[in-house]
């Protein structure tokens, strides 16, 4: 093994010199808390994985039960050796319990044997363990040992300043180390003992150091030679050259950037009728879009011509150089001057883009002008923002918190919200901080004229919780009974009445988790049934206060976190179309996740198409049915066709904008795309009719764009939706397109809204949400091709386009405005040159010509 120098400027080992056995140290495990009342056995079982992949046997250390922490001081010895490592070998620890008789896994974690410079780990690490996960070796892993800079605090800060006086970093001084280290060993109990709960578990691993700690080990791999230099061909070829400097900031540039940028005469300069032009068109762009250097250049230049500009506050912060102490001290006074913007552009101040408490809260304060009904619609993305924020007590925290006090309805849901998120181990420690806020504040509350005080208003919250435990309880119970669905709904109601007090009333009234206002008295077993389908969800009916009933489902083993999601989209989409006075009889019910595998919906009477397909032969017979009337269209109601139309159109629109997936049509349906017809045979249990005519859509496990299916068409219209409107040449049909179009035009005016609301739920590990899912579109994925699109002058019909940006975006002409569906005749234009769908024996294209 040579040691490899440089003129004496550097000293280090190759790895591919190196023929020793990969070796550490595992030393102890702190902050182990199980929940089972025995003595632990842990052990720590050490597998290797090079590129994701396992490598050789895992080596397991010996049990250990000396409670916390549990120190084992053990040589973990693998079988490969250090040269035949890879720059992406990592190594995976996972702790496992052994005192039950069988293994239980109580952590995990994963850390590279090789740091972001290519060089050998050393010295003492302290990984953080991923409760009851098994360590992943796969790239990227799903249980990294190094907490995220964001998720560092005061602990963390001085575990990396005594590693860096073990490696050498630090002068040694013996009198001043021994009161460092006493004062640190000091700090860390008192923010132990204050944080008590909130600790992440960790297991302590040291690293092999080789000879001197002034020799680094660098990847190398075998079989190349470090010392020949790359031989320039004498031919007359491309060569690829190192440039140490690439990517570096060009000194000169930089210097005249920021004396453009310091300019005294900003104040003074107007725009051009041409840079008035080009500002406007940088303001206009979405806000998913990042700005180029130039864009930022001519938006600082001009910053006091666009203060009166509302919409241009956004894009000015995002062209500050914020590392400059002068222009953000300037930026920071401006922002105070500007025209107040809107609650839309606050909510992009407060994802993850902007990192400064001051325009954080300069957000917050904005959002103070929203009324609560308004706060509700955000209040899930609010929840999510609060990942984002530089600290648990933020601006943004306190402003929950103080709106819920105030009603118990936004108490209520952020209670719920908070609580989920509970669930998830990247941000445990900042909810249950903000769940603690929430509880104490509202406990403090007091009590107001002929009103509960904050105690008993925390306490009917907290039974709401006991509800779902109970519920969930029976679910279990009810799923284990073999046999028919009549034997599961005996032993159902069986169990309502043996857990609620008698005569199945509860000991104190418990709000509904879907609408806080309503007081749940008791629930009515006779009335409450199960689903037939394979997770079994209840049916439940409860009494209300007022002598009426409330019927919810529970369900349990899905995650309701996506639907609900939805649903508050499709509610605000319903607020923003109302504002505009365009009631589309739209059915945004409730849904609630009160867990990652559980939640609560509302129960709305109603039946799939599939079904009334199968029983009516057609939805005009169901309609008439329920509503029929001689003098009315097609023998129904005008009232109730009327709902069915604009119902139709409205969840047309809003899913097409959505990407919502695996929507059913029951008819043979031919998508023509590029030439090639695709002929889906799907059902229709997703879409529920009720029998006054209100049409909805249920169950999304797939968004913004993602569908089971191949080629799925944009819009979810199927022939029987056609044909109780009376065909596609129909008056009523004709004024479906227009409840589409009309509605699609408003809508298209919050665009900014509906991206914002979406990028603050990149950061959960929501499935189809995450920003750190491997698979599938993802949120900023699907609206990074927004302003390709927009430039677009007509429309496009693709199948697998950039969704909520694209869907939304501003165009030339109105995507639904512009469909004119028309039968092509034989000597009629190319099925090729226009976008098209065959419909039962008949095809449509789409006519641009009577675009408006």
């Amino acid at each position: 093994m040579a040691v490899r120098t440089d003129q004496n400027e550097s000293r280090f080992f190759l790895s591919c010199d190196i023929s020793l056995p990969v070796t550490c140290h595992v030393v102890q495990a702190d902050h182990i808390f199980l929940t089972e009342n025995r003595a632990p056995e842990l052990f720590v079982e050490c597998r290797l994985y090079i590129d994701g992949m396992p490598s050789g046997l895992p080596v397991k250390t010996r049990l250990q039960s000396s409670g916390q922490p549990y120190h084992w001081n053990e040589l973990i010895t693998l079988t490969a050796k250090y040269r035949d490592l890879t720059s992406l070998s990592q190594l995976a620890f996972t702790v496992w319990d052994a005192s039950s008789g069988d293994c239980d896994i109580v952590g995990g974690a994963t850390i590279s044997i090789f740091n972001s410079k290519r060089q050998l780990r050393t010295g003492r690490k302290k990984l953080r363990l991923w409760p009851k996960k098994e360590a992943d070796g796969r790239i990227p892993t799903t249980t990294p040992g190094k907490v995220p800079k964001n998720q560092r605090g005061e602990i963390e800060r001085l575990d990396r300043v005594v590693k860096k006086y073990e490696r050498g970093q630090i002068q040694r001084i013996d009198w001043l180390d021994r009161l460092a280290f006493s004062a640190v060993e000091k700090a860390i109990k008192e923010k132990e003992c204050k944080r008590d709960g909130y600790l992440y578990p960790s297991l302590v691993v040291d690293f092999c150091n080789f000879a001197r700690r002034d020799y680094r080990v660098v990847f190398q791999e075998s079989g190349v030679s470090f010392h020949v230099p790359t031989t320039v061909p004498s031919s007359n070829e491309l060569v690829t050259v190192w440039d140490p400097e690439l990517g570096r900031t060009n000194p000169s540039e930089h210097k005249q950037l920021k004396l453009d940028r310091s300019s005294t005469h900003c104040k003074e300069q107007k725009p051009t009728p041409d840079e008035r032009k080009l500002l406007r068109k940088i303001i206009m762009f979405p806000p998913t879009r990042p700005l180029m250097l130039e864009d930022k250049k001519l938006v600082w230049k001009f910053r006091f011509s666009l203060m009166s500009d509302k919409k241009a506050l956004t894009k000015f912060i995002r062209s500050v150089d914020w590392s400059d102490r002068q222009d953000a001290k300037d930026a920071v006074e401006l922002i105070g001057n500007w025209e107040t913007i809107d609650v839309a552009d606050a909510l992009e101040l407060l994802s993850p883009d902007f990192k400064r408490e001051e325009i954080r809260a300069y957000a917050v304060s904005i959002l103070e002008r929203a009324d609560d009904d308004e706060l509700q619609c955000y209040l899930l993305q609010l929840v999510q923002a609060l990942r984002f924020e530089t600290s648990d007590m933020s601006c943004l925290a306190h402003f929950l918190v103080n709106r819920a006090l105030s009603n118990i309805e936004i108490a209520s849901f952020l209670r719920w919200y908070v609580l989920v998120e509970c669930c998830d181990p990247t941000c445990a420690r900042r909810y249950c901080s903000m769940y603690d806020m929430l509880e104490n504040k509202m406990m403090e509350l007091s009590a107001k004229k002929d009103g509960d005080n904050g105690f008993m208003l925390w306490q009917s919250l907290n039974r709401q919780t006991k509800l779902a435990h109970e519920l969930s309880s029976i679910m279990k119970d009810v799923t284990n009974v073999h046999g028919s669905t009549e034997k599961k709904i005996e032993k159902l109601r069986q169990l309502l009445s043996e857990v609620f007090s008698e005569p199945t009333n509860f000991d104190e009234p418990i709000r509904s988790p879907l609408a806080p206002n309503v007081l749940l008295t008791g629930v009515v077993p006779e009335q409450s049934s199960i689903f037939k389908s394979a997770l079994h969800p209840l049916r439940l009916t409860f009494k209300t206060e007022n002598g009426g009933t409330s019927k919810i489902i529970f369900k349990k083993g899905d995650d309701l976190r996506l639907d609900q999601l939805v649903i508050q989209m499709v509610s605000l989409m319903d607020w923003l179309l109302k504002l505009e006075n365009l009631d589309l009889q739209l059915t945004p019910y409730r849904v609630l996740a009160t867990g990652q595998d559980e939640g609560m919906i509302e129960f709305i009477p109603s039946t799939s198409l599939s079904q009334i397909i199968a029983h009516h032969h057609s939805i005009r017979s169901y309609l008439h049915k329920f509503h029929p009337d001689e003098d009315g269209p097609f023998g129904i109601s005008a009232q109730c066709l009327e709902t069915f139309i604009k119902s139709c159109a409205g969840y047309s629109v809003i899913t097409y904008i959505m990407g919502v997936g695996d929507r059913p049509l029951y008819i043979q349906q031919s998508l023509i795309v590029n030439n090639i017809s695709v002929c889906p045979r799907l059902h229709l249990d997703n879409i529920l009719l009720t029998d006054d005519g209100h049409l909805f859509h249920i169950d999304f496990a797939f968004i913004l764009g993602r569908d089971p299916k191949p080629f799925p068409p944009p819009m979810k219209l199927c022939k029987e939706m056609v044909e109780a409107m009376g065909g596609a040449e129909s008056q009523y049909y004709m004024r479906f397109k227009s409840y589409c179009c009309e509605a699609y035009n408003i809508l298209r005016k919050s665009s900014s809204l509906v991206l914002n609301l979406f990028k603050l739920m990149g950061g959960s590990n929501i499935p189809c949400i995450s920003s750190d899912e491997s698979a599938g579109p993802k949120v900023a994925d699907c609206c990074k091709g927004l302003d390709s699109f927009s430039r677009n002058s007509g429309w496009i019909w693709t199948t697998r386009m950039p969704y909520i940006s694209s869907r939304i975006s501003s165009m030339k002409v109105s995507a639904l405005c512009s469909l004119k569906w028309s039968r092509p005749s034989i000597d009629g234009p190319n099925i090729g040159d226009n976008p098209g769908i065959r419909i039962g024996e008949n095809m449509y294209i789409l006519d641009f010509d009577d675009c408006r």
